[in-house]
């Protein structure tokens, strides 16, 4: 006879390390602490920026990986249970009253550059992963979560991002069309503004889709962009109001660096990485191979096991306690937070990246995303083609537990009713 479903033994190996996510909006009050315990040293202000880009990749080396999956017998069970979803709804509130914090101390004065650049990467941070926390919330069904996803992205001022992430760039994700999926050649400098004005864009236009094929008017409270960009307003007002007009600079500058920390983790989820076409003229389902994937056991905790990122993309609904590690998936030399300093630097990314595309594709460059302005350079550093089918087409077969979407722009996918 079966086991019943809650007798299957398993631990989860890292539920007591999950708070260690709460750290990272802490970080400014250790800062301010040693800040005002030293007299104003300028570089209490770079502890955050330090530990998140200096520290946390050291203890990634030091711990290394954990490819563990929970049972998939326990997986709707784990997933049930509340200590995971209230780690993240607890980073809210931490992230908020930083926020206050470092409002308060850049419109008290006195600071030296140095200073206000630390204090801006500081606020930025934890605001940029405060976006992680709006993505795993945003996936949800439940309506609380997603209101609370909004409310994380208020600071950033990136709410479309709830609209543009769910319903644009998980239906294109790996194809040209998606102004997320970062191409082979593609700089993190020339990403950055294709991708920012490309997922306005797209969220705009899904958003107001929505509305008009139901001969409705967008601009209501119900359009998910237009609330989600009043919230931004409403706390700006009140945080300008609380600490004075020259709060405002700051406000825009750590919302930059917030949502730019944002597109610098989209540039290495998918880089060079392509659905192909299938015989039916449309993209093949999204399997664990569109995305690159890191088991880095500490960036992992700190980020809610974004870099899982090939399940995420096969479940969006699935929660960051349940994500599995595949062995399909292609795998990162380091995780994000190492991955991301790289991605700053075009001839070390590169150099380490673009050689693993290439071995993903057994050397034929034309079945990876590529940058058309680097396709002429690409082609004659890496000449050597591997075998491929007949068209550069692949069967058009269902592949068991994957996301099976066209690219294109629904108006309904993952988006709740009006």
């Amino acid at each position: 006879m079966d086991k019943p479903l809650t007798t299957v033994a398993w631990r989860d190996p890292h539920k007591y390390a999950w708070p260690l996510a709460l750290l990272v909006p802490t970080l400014p009050f250790t800062g301010f602490a040693v800040w005002h315990a030293t007299g104003g040293a300028a570089w209490a202000w770079w502890i955050t920026p330090v530990a998140v880009f200096g520290l946390v990749p050291v203890l990634d080396m030091v711990r290394g990986d954990d490819r563990t999956n929970p049972p998939e017998e326990i997986a709707e069970r784990l997933q049930q249970i509340p200590y995971y979803r209230w780690l993240t709804y607890l980073y809210l509130p931490a992230q908020y009253a930083a926020l206050v914090l470092c409002c308060g101390v850049w419109a008290h004065g006195g600071l030296g550059v140095v200073a206000m650049a630390g204090l801006v990467l500081t606020v930025g941070i934890v605001n940029g992963i405060a976006i992680n926390t709006a993505h795993e919330l945003g996936h949800k069904r439940e309506a609380a979560e997603r209101w609370l996803s909004k409310i994380a992205l208020a600071p950033t001022g990136y709410g479309h991002f709830y609209v543009e992430h769910n319903r644009g760039h998980h239906v294109r994700v790996a194809t040209p069309e998606d102004p997320a999926s970062a191409r082979i050649g593609e700089s993190f400098w020339e990403f950055w503004p294709r991708t920012v004005l490309g997922s306005l864009r797209s969220a705009w236009r899904l958003e107001t889709r929505r509305f008009r094929i139901r001969s409705r008017s967008p601009w209501t409270w119900h359009n998910h962009i237009l609330n989600a960009w009043a919230m931004t307003a409403v706390l700006a007002a009140c945080l300008v109001a609380a600490f004075g007009p020259r709060t405002i600079p700051f406000l825009i500058l750590q919302g930059v660096v917030g949502f730019s920390l944002l597109e610098a983790v989209n540039y290495l989820e998918h880089y060079g990485l392509a659905r192909q076409r299938t015989t039916a003229a449309r993209y093949e389902k999204v399997t664990a191979r569109h995305s690159w994937n890191s088991d880095r056991v500490v960036t992992n905790i700190f980020l809610f096991q974004l870099q899982r990122h090939s399940d995420h993309h096969a479940n969006p609904l699935r929660r960051y306690q349940a994500l599995r590690s595949f062995d399909e998936s292609p795998q990162l030399p380091a995780g994000y937070a190492t991955m991301v300093v790289a991605a700053l630097v075009t001839p070390l990314w590169r150099r380490v990246m673009d050689p693993r595309v290439l071995a993903h594709y057994a050397g034929d460059l034309s079945l990876a995303n590529v940058h058309p302005r680097a396709a002429a350079r690409l082609r004659e550093r890496y000449p050597k083609r591997a075998p491929r089918s007949e068209g550069g087409h692949v069967p058009d077969e269902r592949v068991p537990g994957r996301a099976d979407q066209p690219a294109g722009d629904p108006v309904d996918a993952q988006a709740p009713h009006l």
